[in-house]
């Protein structure tokens, strides 16, 4: 891999073929020539726009072996794999010592012992935690990028995935179905919120108290009740921090 002249010209990484070098390469062009026929969401590579459409179809060609619960994709039922059917939790919170069976769950976790704020403004001391937030500011405190309008209402979105959300509630159409229930939805971000309701899995949890939620929006509400309880003492006396 580290030998091989399919070199990246933009950040040196090594490709084991030109095939891969050319998918490599959109990360950085945002090339993404691969549209979904029903919603116009575009992809980098045609087996992920292939995996999409089945979210349109309801189509779940992947089956567990162990409970016969059927999937969409086989990221998911691998997923399902770890998170149902093992016990077993190699990721660790290096703060807190709490175990996790995925590591994008470790990485979500971590996010509230150290409230990392990547994104900062150029033109004050204001800091996000993610990009679309930092450009929301930027539009609204210091006038910098363009606005995004729907021709329909006029309404303006600071980004234009924002946008293309908006314009299909116009619309009326529900696009994504739920592979549990018939219930529709006009984004895969309502979706994915809705999925929890159909199983007992908790993936988020509170990093003061060690208590599992569904729910991202859950654990956060949650967390600010917990972290205000810590003004107390355990006899229920006020601690002063003036």
């Amino acid at each position: 891999m580290h030998t091989s002249k399919y070199k990246c010209s933009v950040c040196d990484k090594c490709c084991r073929s030109g095939h891969d070098l050319v998918l490599h390469r959109r990360i950085h062009s945002e090339e993404k020539p691969y549209k979904c026929h029903v919603c116009d969401k575009a992809f980098s590579r045609s087996r992920h726009r292939n995996r999409h459409i089945r979210v349109h179809t309801g189509d779940k060609p992947y089956k567990c072996s162990l409970c016969n619960k059927c999937f969409s994709n086989s990221s998911n039922l691998q997923r399902h794999k770890r998170c149902v059917h093992s016990n077993r939790r190699p990721y660790h919170c290096p703060y807190c010592g709490k175990l996790f069976k995925i590591n994008t769950e470790l990485k979500r976790h971590d996010r509230i012992h150290t409230d990392a704020k990547l994104y900062s403004c150029i033109h004050c001391s204001d800091c996000f935690r993610k990009l679309n937030q930092l450009k929301r500011h930027l539009l609204k405190s210091h006038d910098e990028g363009t606005w995004f309008t729907c021709n329909i209402c006029q309404n303006k979105f600071a980004g234009k995935s924002h946008l293309k959300e908006h314009v299909i509630r116009h619309e009326g159409v529900k696009s994504y179905v739920c592979n549990e229930c018939p219930k529709r939805f006009y984004t895969a971000g309502e979706l994915t919120r809705h999925q929890p309701v159909h199983s007992d899995y908790k993936q988020f949890c509170c990093g003061l108290c060690g208590k599992d939620f569904k729910r991202k929006s859950d654990v956060k509400r949650h967390f600010k009740k917990c972290s205000a309880k810590l003004r107390y003492t355990v006899t229920g006396v006020y601690l002063r921090h003036d």
